[in-house]
């Protein structure tokens, strides 16, 4: 009988060693889970952060623009600097196109941002192309969008091209109809 107990004992500590294992090993499992998850939720804050600095960024380098565009469209002798259009404009033209670049550059802008999704920028962008002027404008800047590829812009130019043309082919003064907008990715 005491074997018996000798041997029901050791199976007794053998078990409480495998269940004290099992226990250490599930407290290290979820110390592991819990650290995972702190790092999983610091590394969405970076993204969200880096997210962030960018729109915030995008939006500085905007207002740089606009306010270069602005001393251009004020000044003669600056707007002299930004003439990189097709053929020769007159000063007034040239205000006009540097004006219809800041409105597109805001709709490029709010899209980058994230203000509002590649369907509304389509929309809006052909509101602002019914302009003659802008219209102009676009044409005489085709070259300059061309080094442009392989790019987001280039892509949302592409974009504009092709409203363009199913805005001169369509049979209808019913603008705000043609062309279907895109959805976004």
């Amino acid at each position: 009988m005491a074997t018996r107990n000798i041997g029901i004992q050791g199976l007794r500590s053998a078990a409480a060693a495998g269940l004290g294992m099992v226990a250490g090993a599930l407290v290290a499992m979820a110390a592991q889970k819990q650290a995972m998850d702190t790092l999983h939720e610091r590394l969405d804050q970076l993204e969200q952060h880096a997210r962030t600095q960018q729109r915030s960024n995008l939006a500085r380098q905007q207002r740089q623009h606009w306010e270069l565009l602005s001393k251009a469209i004020d000044d003669t002798e600056l707007a002299e600097v930004l003439d990189i259009f097709e053929r020769p404009v007159t000063p007034e033209r040239r205000r006009q196109y540097l004006f219809a670049n800041a409105l597109y550059t805001n709709l490029l802008c709010y899209y980058r941002i994230g203000n509002m999704g590649r369907d509304e920028f389509f929309k809006h962008v052909r509101g602002i192309f019914q302009n003659p002027i802008v219209r102009e404008y676009w044409y005489a800047t085709q070259q300059q969008r061309a080094s442009l590829t392989g790019t987001e812009e280039a892509e949302l130019g592409r974009l504009v091209d092709d409203l363009l043309l199913q805005l001169e082919e369509a049979d209808t003064d019913e603008w705000w109809v043609v062309g279907e907008p895109p959805t976004d990715p």
